[in-house]
């Protein structure tokens, strides 16, 4: 209140979720310039099992009036919205993830809050994409082009607010539409993008969510062990996505 920028830290699911009335009462709605920093997202800290895992922490924070929530899916996004995230006014949250994806960023490219990164271009389906799960996307895509299948993939490093110009693209320019995120399914990043479709009137011909069933995970395990068992691998992405393709379904998995 006295004018600085307030820069909380810690494993994810700690400056959220132990904090939620904090950051509900005291910074969203004085729209005070507080970020939260959070490492750790989705599955980070698999070993330290369910108490660790950050994967229902997307959903809450959109929620919430006055907040911007940022996911980044490599290094070079997660620099860029570090900066970004201080010139940004009122509260945020930038989700970290132990993973990231390989440098993603041309020469000259530039990052914008709520402005989503086409990172390869594709005419068949859409792969939207949040956070470090962005490495398993890409890898899903090259599986995807062995079979024949173009993927455009997009990083939605900005949670809310979305880039809805991306999302209308996205719709008329491929044949499907699939979200990819290392959250739970429940009012995730899925759910946030299946919204604007359907409050603007955007119809995709096919629509997949992939991310985590609503119940606790109770297996303990590193992040890469627990995508392979909880379907975020990227073989698991390539084979669910080339069946909803076949299929023409929308549906979640």
């Amino acid at each position: 209140m006295d004018g600085h920028i307030v820069f909380t830290y810690s494993i994810a699911n700690f400056p959220t979720l132990r904090c939620l009335e904090q950051i509900r009462n005291d910074a969203c709605y004085h729209d005070a310039n507080v970020k939260i920093v959070a490492i750790g997202g989705g599955f980070s800290y698999g070993p330290l099992g369910m108490s660790h895992h950050a994967t229902e922490d997307l959903a809450i924070l959109r929620a919430l009036p006055n907040m911007t929530v940022v996911a980044p899916g490599d290094d070079w996004e997660a620099a860029s919205a570090t900066r970004e995230l201080v010139n940004t006014p009122g509260t945020c949250y930038l989700r970290i993830d132990r993973s990231s994806a390989p440098a993603t960023a041309s020469a000259g490219a530039r990052f914008e809050i709520g402005r989503a990164r086409v990172v390869r271009e594709g005419h068949d389906v859409t792969l939207f994409s949040t956070g470090g799960i962005l490495t398993a996307v890409l890898e899903a895509a090259d599986r995807l082009a062995s079979q024949g299948i173009s993927c455009r993939v997009v990083s939605m490093h900005t949670v809310k607010p979305l880039d809805v110009d991306a999302i209308r693209g996205a719709v008329v320019e491929t044949e499907a539409i699939v979200t990819i995120e290392e959250h739970g399914l429940n009012a995730g990043f899925g759910s946030a993008i299946a919204e604007v479709c359907m409050d603007l009137g955007y119809r995709p011909r096919t629509f997949l969510r992939i991310g985590l069933p609503n119940r606790f995970v109770s297996t303990v395990g590193t992040q890469d062990y627990l995508r392979n068992e909880y379907g975020l691998d990227a073989n698991s992405i390539a084979r669910e996505t080339a069946r909803a393709l076949q299929t023409k379904i929308c549906t979640a998995t």
